[in-house]
């Protein structure tokens, strides 16, 4: 009997052990937000019209896309470029996981027909904004939170 007792002493402080190696084979971290960020060099003298446009159609297309739950957040920073290809403003538009990229596509496009009217008005405003501003880049993030130990 005392044997089978010491060997279920020993098997409970083995598995005790086992918990503490498993912990330690997991991630440190969760996977969080999907961050996109644009890069956009307005053209000379075309700042303002741009950030007008950003106020306008675009605020519209981004606060449905936030009220359906698509997009968690959306900002803008300008920044001083160094040189003349480098960006002057950076869109940053923040995704709740990678989840929500599954048929966003068709999502945004019935939401920019729903502000523009039609897809062809959407489209042709797509040409207006290129003789404004372009864009340099897009970086696509993804948040990775600490777990507590």
């Amino acid at each position: 009997m005392l044997k089978i007792f010491t060997r279920l002493a020993a098997l409970a402080v083995l598995s005790l052990g086992a918990g503490g190696v498993l912990a330690q084979d997991s991630v440190p971290y969760t996977e969080g937000a999907v961050v996109n960020v644009s890069s956009i060099r307005t053209e000379p003298g075309q700042f303002n019209a741009y950030m007008r446009y950003l106020a306008g159609p675009y605020r519209k297309v981004m606060d449905e896309a936030k009220a359906q739950g698509l997009v968690t957040e959306y900002s803008f920073y300008a920044a001083q470029p160094k040189n003349p290809g480098d960006p002057d403003l950076y869109l940053v538009t923040v995704y709740p996981n990678f989840a929500v990229f599954d048929g966003l596509s068709d999502k945004m496009d019935a939401i920019s027909n729903k502000v523009w009217g039609s897809m062809s008005a959407s489209e042709s405003a797509e040409v207006d904004r290129e003789k404004i501003r372009k864009v340099l880049g897009t970086e696509l993030l993804r948040e990775l939170k600490l777990k507590l130990e």
